[in-house]
């Protein structure tokens, strides 16, 4: 274990019941994370207007909104990589939650170390995005698209500027890096044991789609290989 200091990533916390806040923020300093705790969802997104994130831990009972519009809004006007740590274990949550751009969900009550390996591994995702690829490479071009893939940016030929959340830009990095080949969902999870029941990869692929394709029912780009798996149908250069 490791104290924090300025150069460790900055959590923020939003969590409106004190002694959880507590519990929160105390096991992550002791494994070296800087943290910030809000007890509303505003004075979140009015202190990521001024500073943003390595990662935000939202509750989603808060007292002035709902968590899911806290993360809407912090996806769209300050994107970082976002946990879910909540009470509510819904399944319409836990979807929900994922397709505004949540990369993990964890419930009420929870083991604090099991909180320290899922602020781990969504870091690890999120600094394997933006780490170029071998051979100097920082940005790709795949049909209409250009990925800048430090900046977690896409930009499409017409000008269109699309983010994405370090989940979408990790699972598109593994797609591109095999174009027009099958990959399995196990494959897509990458680091963590895929539960039966998991149903991320296939929301993040959806949430993926919304932003390539002009029709994600019909989409061109990322197709479903019914009973194998996804594949990436496109042109790749390395750039």
């Amino acid at each position: 274990m490791t104290s924090a200091d300025k150069d460790s990533p900055l959590i923020f916390v939003v969590e409106d019941e004190a002694d959880i806040a507590r519990l929160i923020v105390g096991t992550l300093a002791e494994y070296g994370f800087r943290c910030e705790t809000f007890g509303t969802g505003r004075a979140l997104l009015a202190r990521a207007k001024r500073m943003q994130p390595e990662l935000a831990i939202l509750d989603l009972g808060l007292p002035d909104m709902d968590g899911l519009q806290v993360l809407r809004e912090l996806q769209e006007q300050h994107p970082c990589a976002a946990l879910i740590l909540t009470g509510r274990d819904g399944l319409t949550d836990r979807v929900l939650g994922l397709e505004l751009g949540a990369d993990d969900y964890l419930v009420k009550p929870f083991e604090p170390r099991e909180l320290v390996a899922r602020v781990r591994s969504i870091l690890r995702r999120y600094q394997k995005a933006a780490t170029p690829e071998p051979g100097g490479h920082s940005a790709v071009r795949f049909a209409g698209w250009h990925f800048d893939i430090g900046r977690l940016n896409l930009v499409a030929d017409d000008g269109r500027e699309v983010s994405l959340s370090a989940a979408e830009a990790a699972l598109l990095q593994t797609l591109l890096k095999r174009p027009n080949k099958i990959l399995t969902r196990e494959q897509l999870i990458g680091e963590r044991e895929l539960d039966p029941f998991d149903r991320s990869i296939d929301v993040r692929i959806s949430r993926l789609r919304r932003k390539l394709e002009d029709d994600p029912q019909d989409p061109k780009i990322i197709k479903t290989v019914y009973g194998a798996g996804y594949l990436l149908c496109a042109a790749v250069v390395w750039e």
